[in-house]
């Protein structure tokens, strides 16, 4: 039976560990992997719009050796007739070797894979996961303080609906001594089972209303945008979007080794003016993004041995 990524909680702290340890091999010996997929192909079948996810998973197969194949949204798909995502797998699979997979509705992932002969990758299912962005997060927190334990987390904005946050939290929560500090409006704040999921690790948490009291406590603060497409009422979207701004001023007290992350694309959460300030990583990440996702087609293609 083939692996799949799903959910961040499909792989163990240690396989998290081997595939950031490959993604610091491919950054610095990437000629070395030139050929690692030769004739494989990954198939991105992208039911909702994306820049950096998609991109990033074909320019990290091409950069393998490999070919892609797919669709970038759901209207070039049958799915516009009425076709089941199970005969979409079903279908896909006798084309490509892998497949990368981003749906709107929750579960549509776990259901591809249920019915797939080759691996599926999760990219991100509604509100619900988003594994590989967790990843590309863990391989820049881990770049930048050496290690993924003892971290205080800040995540501020759209708490509820955000799936890199739910997928982070899930990440992080496992490694000892993190602290997470959750910076939402009370309409946004994070759910009940993500809340569970901090506790069941033993990690802990407190949760605010501003950013300014808790930023000299921050080792990394992870800002996410307020999401128009997750609201059923575009009056409360409208009120509640621009409740969290990060400016260079809002830095001032921050740790000097403190940094930025961002899942992108931004809206005006973050002010342009911090870009250029040091503890800015979001950029960062977009290209970590390329090498987390080369790591793991390997590893899910069997082809991760050194």
């Amino acid at each position: 039976m083939p692996r799949h990524l799903i959910d961040i909680q499909d792989f163990t702290q240690e396989e998290i560990a081997a595939l950031i340890a490959r993604s610091e091999d491919i950054i610095a010996r990437p000629q070395d992997y030139q050929d690692s997929a030769a004739r494989q192909k990954l198939a991105t079948l992208f039911f909702e719009p994306s820049t950096r996810t998609r991109l990033s998973f074909e320019a990290a197969m091409l950069d393998l050796g490999g070919s892609i194949l797919g669709f970038a949204s759901q209207d070039s798909s049958s799915a516009t007739k009425g076709e089941s995502v199970a005969d979409t797998i079903r279908t896909v699979q006798c084309y490509a070797d892998i497949i990368a997979m981003r749906h709107p509705k929750e579960g549509a992932p776990l259901v591809a894979a249920r019915h797939a002969t080759v691996p599926i990758i999760n990219a991100g299912d509604g509100g619900q996961n988003h594994p590989t962005q967790t990843l590309t997060d863990l391989l820049t927190l881990h770049r930048e303080f050496g290690q993924l334990h003892g971290l205080t987390i800040g995540l501020c904005g759209d708490l509820k609906f955000g799936r890199t946050v739910h997928s982070l939290i899930a990440a992080m929560a496992r490694y000892p001594g993190v602290h997470f500090v959750l910076v939402s409006p009370k309409e946004l704040v994070a759910p009940d089972y993500v809340i569970d999921v901090i506790k069941r690790h033993g990690a802990t948490y407190e949760e605010c209303r501003t950013m300014d009291a808790v930023m000299p406590k921050l080792d990394a603060l992870y800002m996410t945008r307020v999401q128009r497409e997750r609201f059923f009422n575009e009056a409360d979207y409208v009120r509640l979007k621009d409740s969290f701004i990060l400016t260079p001023d809002k830095l001032k007290h921050a740790k000097p080794n403190m940094i930025v992350m961002h899942p992108l694309p931004r809206v005006n959460e973050v002010s342009v003016l911090v870009d250029a300030l040091a503890c800015a990583k979001y950029f960062d990440q977009v290209r970590y993004g390329k090498f987390i996702r080369m790591a793991l087609i390997l590893k899910l293609l069997g082809r991760d041995a050194a």
